[in-house]
């Protein structure tokens, strides 16, 4: 078999087809690459200038963070604070907060899941990055200072 029967027989016409439209598919996307090289290259010119303004707002960001005012903490989370940092005399630092959360279940503390959350969130509990907690002793300090100020108020 020969000719335009031998290309019909082994699926021919249909290769063609999709080579020829990977070429022009390519070909688009390269136009479409080239067409929009101007932004990319007046992107890299200005990159010092993006760069000073992300910098300017991260030093913004952490100004911010450091004029907050000490942590102020609801009376149940106040409470859970005193129970959990027991706990944490207990079990010792560093831990692993798996190892808080099954001690204080069995503890019998209601919803630990979200009392450690409302701890992480407060700054009580922190990270050492090894995946180990410590209790923050300095926010305990200020939460008890600002509650004594309070009082007298």
């Amino acid at each position: 078999m020969y000719g335009l029967d031998a290309i019909s027989a082994h699926n021919g016409w249909q290769l063609a087809a999709l080579g020829i439209s990977i070429v022009f598919t390519g070909l688009i996307i390269l136009s479409l690459a080239i067409s929009q090289i101007h932004k990319v290259l007046e992107l890299w010119d200005r990159r010092y200038t993006y760069y000073q303004r992300i910098r300017k707002l991260v030093q913004r960001k952490h100004r911010s963070e450091a004029t907050v005012s000490d942590p102020v903490l609801p009376k149940n989370v106040k409470e859970s604070a005193r129970q959990f940092k027991l706990l944490i005399e207990q079990m010792g630092e560093p831990f692993p907060l798996p190892k808080l959360l099954d001690f204080s279940k069995k503890c019998g503390l209601l919803h630990s899941h979200s009392s450690i959350n409302d701890l992480l969130q407060a700054k009580l509990i922190i990270p050492d990055g090894k995946g180990y907690f410590f209790w923050n002793h300095e926010v305990e300090k200020n939460i008890k200072v600002s509650m004594k100020e309070r009082s007298k108020i």
